[in-house]
Formats: C-alpha cells, sequence, structure tokens
C-alpha cells in the first residue's frame, strides 16, 4: 500500500496521443507500409554487376525490394549461374560481362549496381553511364583520384545519379550518433575512436585484389569519423605491421593504428585489423565536452545462459553480412529514390575525393613512418563540412 499514492490515471486515458520513440525504426518502418508510403515507390529495372562478398548481399536484398525488378545479373564465373539462377527465378537473366554492352542497350533497365572488384569500378560505371544508367557503385568508385574524378564527370554529363556505397552510414546506431553529435547534444568533440576487426579471414586471392587495408577497410572509418564530425583531418599519423605472415608476403597490413587532427582540436583514432577470432568487431566512441556516445556490437540473439560457472551468452555477428544487414537494405531503399528523383545523393565527388586523399595520407603515413599534414583547398571541401 506504501505505493498506492503514485497511482495515475488510467493508461487508456490519452491512448492515441502517445508514439513510440523516433529510434524504434523498425516500427515506423511498419507504419510507413501500412500506410502504404513504401509501395508508393516507382518501381525501377536493375542489373547486377558481380556475386561475390557484397554482390552476395545486394542480390538477396534486390531481389526482395518491392520496387525493384532484378532484370539482369552480369557475372563471369558461370559455375556460380545455376546457383544465381535457383535464387532469381526466371524472371532475371544471367549474362556474361561479354554480353554487357547489350544488355545496356535495353530500354527497360533504369539503374545498375557494381558489385565486382575495385580494379573492375571505374570501366563498368563509365560503360553504365555512357549507356544513361543511373549506377550504384560499391566503394571505392576508382583506384586512383583520377579514376575516381573522371567517374563523377561523367555522371555529370550524362545526367545520371552516382551513388557510392558506404552502408554504415546506414546503421541505426551510428546514425543516431551522428544526429546527437551534429545538433550539439555531446557539446565539442574531443576524441572520436572507431574500431574495425575483421572476420572471418579474408582470403589471400581477395586481399590480393582488394586494393590493401588502408582502401578496403580504413576507408570506411575515415568516413564515419567525418560523416560524425563535420570536418576533415589536417594531419595523419599511422602506425602499422603485419602479423600474419601471408599478409606481410603481399606487402599489406593486417595490424593498424591511424590518428587523425581535426581543425577543431578533435583529435581521432581509427584501430583496423584483419582478423577477430571472436567475430566482427565494429566499435564507436565519441567523447565530447558534455557526452559520451558509444556504439557497441550486436548479437545474434540477447539470450543470458547462466549456471552455476557463470554467465555467457553468444558471440557477437560473425561478419558483415549479418552485422549490417539492415543498413544495406536501407542504402539501396535510398538509391531507389534517388533514381526515382525524391532524394538527393549522400554521398557527392567531394565525399569520395576526401576519403580517398586521407586514405593515401595514411598508408603513406605507415609506409615511411612520417606524419602526412594534408592541406585542403575550399573546392575539396564537401557541403556541410569544414576545415
Amino acid at each position: 500500500m506504501a505505493t498506492v499514492r503514485f497511482k495515475t490515471e488510467s493508461p487508456y486515458v490519452k491512448r492515441e496521443e502517445r508514439e513510440h520513440d523516433p529510434s524504434d525504426l523498425k516500427y515506423q518502418k511498419f507504419l510507413d507500409t501500412v500506410s502504404g508510403s513504401v509501395s508508393s515507390r516507382k518501381p525501377v529495372t536493375m542489373a547486377l554487376f558481380g556475386v561475390g562478398r557484397a554482390g552476395g548481399i545486394h542480390l538477396g536484398n534486390l531481389k526482395a525490394h518491392s520496387s525493384i525488378n532484378l532484370k539482369y545479373v552480369v557475372e563471369s564465373d558461370q559455375n556460380k549461374w545455376d546457383q544465381i539462377q535457383s535464387v532469381c527465378g526466371s524472371s532475371t537473366e544471367i549474362v556474361h560481362p561479354d554480353q554487357a554492352a547489350e544488355m545496356l542497350s535495353d530500354p527497360e533497365l533504369n539503374a545498375c549496381v557494381i558489385c565486382t572488384p575495385t580494379f573492375t569500378h571505374k570501366d563498368i560505371i563509365l560503360l553504365c553511364l555512357e549507356a544513361g544508367k543511373a549506377v550504384f557503385s560499391e566503394k571505392p568508385i576508382g583506384e586512383t583520384p583520377e579514376d575516381t574524378r573522371t567517374c563523377y564527370m561523367t555522371a555529370e554529363r550524362v545526367g545520371k545519379p552516382l551513388f557510392c556505397g558506404f552502408q554504415r552510414r546506414y546503421d541505426p546506431t551510428f546514425a543516431d550518433i551522428q544526429t546527437r553529435v551534429r545538433r550539439g547534444e555531446a557539446g565539442h568533440i574531443q576524441i572520436i575512436k572507431s574500431i574495425s576487426r575483421d572476420s572471418p579471414l579474408p582470403s589471400l586471392d581477395y586481399l590480393k585484389i582488394s586494393g590493401g587495408i588502408f582502401h578496403d577497410c580504413m576507408v570506411h572509418d575515415i568516413d564515419m569519423q567525418s560523416w560524425v564530425l563535420g570536418e576533415l583531418p589536417v594531419q595523419v599519423h599511422t602506425i602499422a605491421n603485419a602479423q600474419i605472415p601471408e599478409i606481410a608476403e603481399i606487402g599489406d597490413y593486417d595490424n593498424v593504428v591511424t590518428t587523425l587532427t581535426y581543425p577543431s582540436g578533435t583529435l581521432g583514432i581509427i584501430n583496423v585489423n584483419r582478423f577477430a577470432a571472436y567475430g566482427y568487431d565494429q566499435r564507436l566512441e565519441v567523447f565530447g565536452m558534455k557526452a559520451m556516445y558509444e556504439a557497441n556490437n550486436g548479437k545474434p540473439n540477447t539470450a543470458v545462459y547462466s549456471t552455476s560457472s557463470g554467465s555467457s551468452s553468444v558471440p557477437i555477428y560473425h561478419s558483415f553480412p549479418s552485422r549490417y544487414e539492415e543498413s544495406y537494405a536501407a542504402e539501396m531503399d535510398h538509391f531507389v529514390d534517388v533514381v526515382n528523383g525524391t532524394r538527393e545523393l549522400p554521398i557527392t565527388y567531394l565525399h569520395s575525393s576526401a576519403v580517398s586523399k586521407i586514405a593515401d595520407a595514411a598508408e603513406k603515413s605507415a609506409r615511411e613512418g612520417v606524419s602526412v599534414v594534408l592541406v585542403w583547398d575550399k573546392a575539396e571541401i564537401p557541403a556541410g563540412y569544414f576545415c
């Protein structure tokens, strides 16, 4: 009876006025589906280039998307064709790259999704753009700054969008932290730290064509830190080595720490590793004058198993397809909206080129053992960023 004085009115009073917290994005998606706002998207006919690591994820999302007609899959490895066909069904045609030019002449085809190895990106992107198709490409757009510029300038000339895939921007936790930081809720940020440790161990065949740990892995952390802060670093310093002999033999690193100095005084730390035995480790910490925000690792389920010897739970997600499942789907939603002209490109030429410039500096620092000062011309700084 001691708490009876705390009783309030029935929860049915003002029931219709209560709403879900904005952080519950899944419930909002349910409401959008019920209201019909999701299904109101104009259908888009697409082709997918490459069914490898990233392409396998996009294949499932493209087939499941209510507004996408996946008409073609372009894949060079004919050993994969039967499996791809079983996933896609008879409505999707599998095409060898030698037939890509003919496929692109299809007037029903609106857009192409590029998930081939990095060294092929430029040629395929230009082929698709010149055919008048919108393009989604996994990062990076090109292997060199010149390649990246050529692709974006071509997109501008033909009047078609070129969408660069950085799926971490669509992670609900990272996005919420970015919003709060940009609103000033944490005050001036003193330190931002990100950790990216890969799982499972990539094959050596993949690593040889990956572009190296800086352009294959660290670019995600570079983009995320700059996106959260709205700043570009003015100095970077890297310490790196290869703890795995096979990776050392191909001239790459597997154990990297990079520090970044931002113009406002914020210090950034990026730790990237090629292998974590315990799962796919993706964390972020933002420490400000008013608050600290953390993004920790998710798990397949939240069960806790308690016995006489203690408590345990399942491991963190094994790899990026499960860790970023929602992010990849949300990213493709955005691309569909860009193709339909209802949303703007989230990542422009200036974003892509800035990330590549910082990654180049981080690698140079590692290989030469020096700190690298970054000088930014005003024309290089993306809208909404400062330096």
